[in-house]
This record gives structure tokens, sequence and C-alpha cells, in this order.
């Protein structure tokens, strides 16, 4: 696999966010990874909390040339971002290949905007569900895992990109733990390109958040955290509280518990929720909102 030319198109990512942005207590004020060019005209596709409400982008080459950039969109639902070079990149566009194509034992390069590159195999194809509110039907997963994944490209054997890095994880393998990289596919950028490049997002309905961030353990969803002065701190959700129905359905995993709240009505919906608290159940009533609107939006250029 000789995937060398195809490095290059491989960036450095690098933002800053105001100290006042919703999301800076969360992902911090200064925020590195990488992106990879998909358009010879300096379009970069990222991954998307990289840029999510940055006042500056910089995109760093592999020759060293810093070239001022603007965060121009992103997608909730994937986790993609957009940021569109304000010179000239003078860097070839990676083409972008067939997640859906990409099979168990298959052999892949994870590059990184720093020039480090690691051959791995992907080693899982299946739901992901994030603590933040992200759910993917089919992430793709990797070993072995590389070490400055946000934004990192996974290159097919073709030279083709098959997605872009997201979170680094363990799963157990043959009885040990291993780490991974979870890889958000690249075909999901393709049915909403054009709406984030001409409206700075995917042209659908939101979907109803409720600021909570979850995990699961030993088989209950708990929450973690609340955001602040989101949905789920108005209606009182602590840390620790176990969160085991909406409306009248059970909640069976984190996955289902975000299907049930995004089937319970559309956003600034009102829907009873049922938490175990101090192993006493307590029922609330919480009203969804939509996450975009307590981000700072990116400006279309």
């Amino acid at each position: 696999m000789d995937i060398d030319p195809t490095l290059r198109s491989v960036v450095a990512v690098r933002s800053t966010i105001p100290d006042d942005a919703f999301t800076a207590a969360a992902l911090g004020t200064l925020r590195e990874g990488s992106g990879v060019v998909i358009r010879e005209s300096g379009l970069v596709l990222t991954i998307g909390y990289l840029i999510t409400e940055a006042e500056e982008v910089w995109i760093t080459t592999h020759d060293g040339r810093v070239v001022a950039a603007h965060a121009l969109a992103y997608d909730q639902e994937t986790g993609f971002g957009l940021v569109q070079a304000l010179g000239s990149l003078d860097l070839p566009a990676l083409e972008l290949g067939s997640s859906a194509d990409a099979r168990l034992g298959d052999a892949v390069v994870f590059a990184d905007g720093t020039g480090r590159s690691i051959r791995a195999t992907i080693v899982a194809k299946q739901e992901f569900a994030g603590y933040w509110k992200s759910l993917l039907d089919e992430a793709i997963f990797t070993a072995r895992a590389h070490p400055s994944w946000g934004g990192a490209a996974l290159i097919g054997a073709d030279g083709t990109l098959l997605g872009v890095g997201s979170l680094r994880l363990q799963m157990m393998r043959a009885g040990e733990t291993a780490d991974i990289n979870m890889v958000v596919p690249i075909d999901l950028l393709r049915p909403i390109l054009d709406d984030l490049l001409t409206r700075g997002e995917a042209n659908r309905p939101p979907r109803p958040w409720l600021g909570v961030f979850s995990a699961e353990s030993d088989g209950e969803v708990v929450v973690m955290s609340v955001a602040d002065g989101g949905p789920a701190a108005k209606a009182g959700l602590r840390q620790g509280d176990v969160i085991s129905d909406v409306r009248d359905g059970e909640v069976e995993s984190l996955a289902d518990f975000y299907r049930k709240v995004w089937s319970a009505g559309p956003v600034g919906a009102e829907f009873p929720m049922r938490v175990v608290r101090d192993g006493r159940d307590t029922w609330v009533r919480i009203k969804s909102a939509d996450r975009n609107s307590f981000l700072r939006k990116p400006h279309l250029q």
C-alpha cells in the first residue's frame, strides 16, 4: 500500500475559541487536530469539535506553511466540520472513497496533519453512542490506535478517504483490552456536503437536545454531567441520576435513550422522564432545545 502521495493532503488544524463560548469549558479554548483537503480550492474536512465556535482557525501544511482559515460548517449529527482556507494551500484534494465497501480486516492507514501515519486494520463496523449525544448507526473502528486522532484521515488501500478520526477508545479483543480509534464514515458526508457549503448546516430539522452527558454503566444510563443553562439543568437533573424511562418507555441503552428523546417530539417538546436518584424514583418534566441555538455560528464566506 503506497499512500505517500496522498499524505500531503492531510493538514494540521488549530483553532481558538472565545472564553465565553458555550463549549469553552468542556472542549477548551485552544484546540488542535487534523483535517483533509477534499477540494483543491482549499476546502478541508475535519472533525467538528475542533472548530465549534472558533473565532480563528489556522491550517499548517507538512512543509510548515501556515494559512489562515475560516470555520465554514459543523454538522451535529455526523460530527463533520468544514474549514475553508483563506489563502492558497497548493495541495491536492484527497478523493472520497466508499466507507460502505470497507470490510473487517481491511488494511488502512491513519494519518494526521503533522506527518505521522500508522498502518492499522478495521476491527469493527458497528453502532456507536457517545456521551455527548452522538449516535452513529455504523462507525468504523481501527487498531492499532493513532495517538493524534482528532480529524485525522483514514485512508484505504486505494488511496481514497474512508473517514475522519473522532475518538480514541478501548475495547476487548481476544480477552485483552486494546486501544482503538473511532472514525466517522465518509459516506455520511455526501448527502449533506452541498448543504454545509451553502447553508453552514444540513437541511434537516435539528435533533432535540437535553444538555445531559450520559454513559452506560452496568446496563444503566447514568448522568455524568449537565450543561449549564441547558434543558437538563433547568429540569433539575443531577450527576449520578439513572435515567430509567422517557415518557412511558423503559430506557434500555444509551442509544435507546437518544432515540426515545428524538422520537418524543420536535425541538421544544416537553415530556416526562423518570430518573432514579439515591435509590428512589423521581419524575421530571423536561423541555428539549436545539443545541445549535446555544452556539456561536460560523459565517459563510
